[in-house]
């Protein structure tokens, strides 16, 4: 399943594909090494999203002038989505924010003027939504609706769900 979104960043406008492993970090690093993404170990994957997103920015490199940050388990979240991101920080936006019919989803751009932000406030398993949610002066909302699905797998049954949908496409 994480070849989906690693496929569609060949295309984006990204420099480099950091992907944050956590469980299982092993069978992750060969298909990591297949789609020249650059493994990043998360030993605190436990403790929630958070930590996920502070191990990515950390290992970016100091050049590096914003982050998007894709969830590995939405498989119909391509490069459009992320070029639109992109665009909007091109044009100044701070946290660029898809969002699918109004609603505010993944993936989300940060521009490393906010990483200080993030990497003090984020904690749990909440990512950013809660520093997003207190600083809406720096978020620009981008609408993906017409370009990706949100849509994300935690249960087997959303797997299954999601594979009828690709086959249907």
């Amino acid at each position: 399943m994480i070849e989906a979104p690693l496929s569609a960043l060949q295309d984006s406008p990204v420099d480099e594909t950091l992907v944050v492993l956590g469980a299982d970090p092993g069978n992750l690093r060969a298909i990591c090494a297949k789609w020249g993404a650059r493994p990043v170990e998360n030993p605190d994957w436990r403790q929630g999203q958070s930590t996920s997103v502070r191990a990515g920015l950390e290992a970016c490199g100091r050049e590096t002038r914003a982050a998007v940050v894709l969830l590995g388990d939405q498989p119909f979240v391509d490069e459009e989505a992320v070029e639109r991101l992109v665009d909007a920080f091109r044009r100044g936006a701070k946290v660029a924010i898809a969002t699918y019919g109004g609603k505010r989803r993944n993936p989300v751009l940060f521009s490393r003027e906010v990483w200080s932000l993030l990497l003090h406030e984020l904690s749990g398993d909440e990512g950013a939504r809660s520093i997003i949610r207190k600083h809406p002066e720096l978020v620009t909302e981008v609408p993906c609706e017409d370009v990706a699905d949100p849509a994300d797998v935690d249960t087997l049954e959303d797997l299954r769900r999601l594979e009828e949908i690709s086959r249907k496409m």
